[in-house]
């Protein structure tokens, strides 16, 4: 059965977010993409003409930040952690990223438009303080980015093994702090 291009794009996009997943980006093919998707190698080439775009593509970060308004300060920062953990846990698009950010200067230009597209603006709105917030959003981005780097990335056991609840309690203090949202 042939397919149009719209389900071939998305089949190699999905045989791609498999083999950075698995592989990384460094060891990750065009040509083990390709064969995951059923599909040749130049087809791949011809929908994304080149690694690093079919990269950026497969790895599209939407963090769809909450809208906490309305949210008692006190329970912004749970709320946001709460948040950040369904995301790393509902695909494995961040993972990808995480893992492959630290290696690929692709991959750590992608985590950083993702920081000022969505976190920076998303701290400004929490705060009212858009001269601070680059500052905050990047304390809130280490401890988030740390947690999931250890739990999900490395799965050292003692973060991995724990509970939603047990992050939120064991982290959320600290991005509350660093948001700067007082007592």
């Amino acid at each position: 059965m042939r397919r149009s291009s719209g389900e071939t794009r998305a089949a190699v996009l999905a045989a791609a977010r498999e083999r950075f997943a698995a592989d990384g980006y460094e060891r990750a093919t065009i040509r083990a993409i390709a064969a995951a998707a059923g599909i040749d190698p130049a087809q791949v080439m011809r929908h994304f003409g080149s690694k690093e775009r079919l990269f950026a593509a497969a790895c599209e970060a939407d963090l769809r930040p909450p809208d906490l308004r309305g949210t008692p300060p006190g329970e912004i920062a749970a709320t946001l952690v709460r948040h950040f953990l369904e995301r790393w846990e509902s695909g494995e698009t961040l993972r990808i990223l995480l893992r492959a950010g630290v290696t690929n200067a692709a991959a750590a230009e992608r985590l950083r438009a993702v920081f000022a597209e969505q976190l920076i603006p998303m701290t400004a709105a929490l705060t009212g303080d858009p001269e601070h917030a680059p500052v905050r959003a990047g304390l809130v981005s280490a401890q988030i980015l740390g947690m999931a780097l250890c739990r999900h990335v490395l799965a050292l056991p003692p973060l991995a093994a724990l509970t939603r609840e047990e992050v939120v309690e064991a982290i959320g203090p600290a991005v509350h702090r660093h948001l700067g949202l007082g007592s």
